[in-house]
């Protein structure tokens, strides 16, 4: 039985997400800090940490504080299958807060110890999709790092599992949450930028580094962990430190670049769009430079068509490539329409591109050109559009925080999840196959060829 001061905890949310949003606790004379204060330190929204990554200790864990003693919220405990990460998370929240929380060899004995109302998830790519789904039948509010899925049949699983349970669910798609992109979709959707008929993106490093941790492969043992708790629903095979540690390298444990940079990228297109999916994507790519045993490609490129099912004459294209080997080009989203361009590096939105007076009166049309505004002063940017940095991380963390204070549906929801984890996986699947792939929305399946 849930002791009284979580019931009391309960009872207050419950009244609030009668009303709407924030909004509710205001309709209720209630703001972050004064909730604070009805709240004593023992009724404290109670959060669990899955999975002690790098993530986690240098973005999650700063943007969680940024609000934490503002809306009541505490970690009180870690699970982690490894015993180093495990005790170094349990070290790294004490010195960072003060607070002792307990560790857990894994999320069977976290969720037994009752108590956590919400955990955050940043483990594995692979692993997302199950522990967020096991997470909300075990009555968890979920924070889940992207990509959200890897492969359709666990994307199923959990947004069957969120849409029956009705938890709080908030994928690691930040984004959502920054200004400037709240004002470019509201800019969009005005209808002033006009129909997009062409999207740019890319993310290029130069980091042969990038996803290696050969120290830590080198000092990892077997018996410190539990290799097949890890494998979870993929292949039984030999114990692997480089799998274990350097997964983003190796499919089936993640689709690398698709999955962890262009789920960031493509998710804007559905947002801007309201469109779920591609309608078709082709896509390439392969390891050109970095020869390091690695498995998932260091370059991609994929095209992909975009617009209505039963509508093949509107719509438009997204290209997308990104590359290990040679940083030049940076990350750029670019939109475009017949009027002009947006830019999201430099949240200018510009009539570069736009049809002029002299090409547009040869065929007897008039121009087409777009007023030059920045994003920045319809919505001040905290952060920058590219990095997913802490500002963004942070701006995202609070909206999953309030949230679960108020039971309203975060920005990024099961469904942006959902359908960013489509797109990720109809262009893995359109490289690994050589196909163009398509989806069919009345099976839910990617159809290659």
């Amino acid at each position: 039985m849930e002791n009284n001061s979580a019931n009391s905890r309960r009872d207050f949310i419950k009244k609030a997400s009668l009303l709407t949003g924030v909004a509710g606790l205001s309709a209720m004379g209630v703001n972050a800090k004064s909730y604070s204060r009805i709240l004593g330190a023992n009724d404290r929204v109670q959060v669990g940490i899955i999975g002690f990554s790098n993530r986690f200790k240098n973005s999650l864990f700063p943007s969680f504080m940024d609000h934490a003693k503002a809306l009541n919220f505490e970690f009180v405990g870690v699970s982690d299958i490894w015993n180093r990460r495990r005790d170094e998370g349990g070290a790294f929240i004490k010195s960072k807060t003060g607070n002792t929380i307990k560790q857990y060899r894994n999320n069977d004995e976290l969720y037994a110890a009752k108590g956590i109302d919400a955990v955050i998830i940043s483990t594995a790519d692979f692993q997302h999709a199950l522990m967020a789904a096991e997470a909300v039948r075990n009555g968890k509010d979920v924070y889940v790092e992207k990509p959200m899925a890897e492969t359709l049949e666990d994307a199923k699983i959990l947004r069957k599992a969120v849409q029956e349970t009705g938890k709080i669910f908030q994928v690691g798609s930040q984004r959502r949450s920054a200004p400037n992109y709240i004002a470019a979709n509201e800019y969009i959707k005005s209808g002033k930028f006009g129909d997009i008929n062409m999207v740019e993106m890319t993310w290029n490093v130069n980091q042969p580094g990038r996803w290696r941790l050969p120290k830590l492969v080198s000092e990892i043992r077997e018996q410190d962990t539990d290799w097949d708790r890890f494998l979870m629903n993929r292949p039984k095979v030999a114990w692997d430190p480089r799998k274990y540690l350097e997964y983003r390298l190796f499919w089936p444990y993640s689709s690398g670049i698709w999955g962890q940079w262009m789920a960031h990228q493509i998710d804007t297109v559905h947002w801007f769009s309201d469109l779920n999916h591609p309608r078709s994507v082709a896509a390439n790519g392969g390891i050109y430079q970095w020869n390091d045993g690695r498995e998932n490609p260091d370059t991609v490129t994929a095209v992909m068509d975009y617009g209505p099912a039963n509508d093949k004459n509107k719509g438009f294209q997204v290209v997308y490539s990104s590359r290990f080997t040679n940083s030049a080009g940076g990350i750029k989203e670019l939109y475009y329409s017949n009027g002009g361009m947006l830019n999201l590096d430099t949240n200018q939105v510009t009539a570069e591109g736009g049809l002029k007076i002299k090409d547009a009166e040869e065929m007897g049309m008039k121009a087409n050109l777009l007023s030059p505004f920045t994003l920045s002063s319809v919505a001040k940017t905290e952060t920058s559009a590219n990095t997913g940095g802490d500002p963004m991380t942070s701006l995202h963390m609070r909206n999953w925080m309030d949230c679960i204070l108020s039971r309203k549906t975060p920005n990024a929801s099961i469904e942006a999840g959902y359908n960013h984890s489509i797109a990720n996986i109809m262009a893995r699947t359109a490289m690994q196959t050589g196909k163009k792939v398509t989806f069919d929305d009345a099976t839910q399946e990617v159809i290659a060829g």
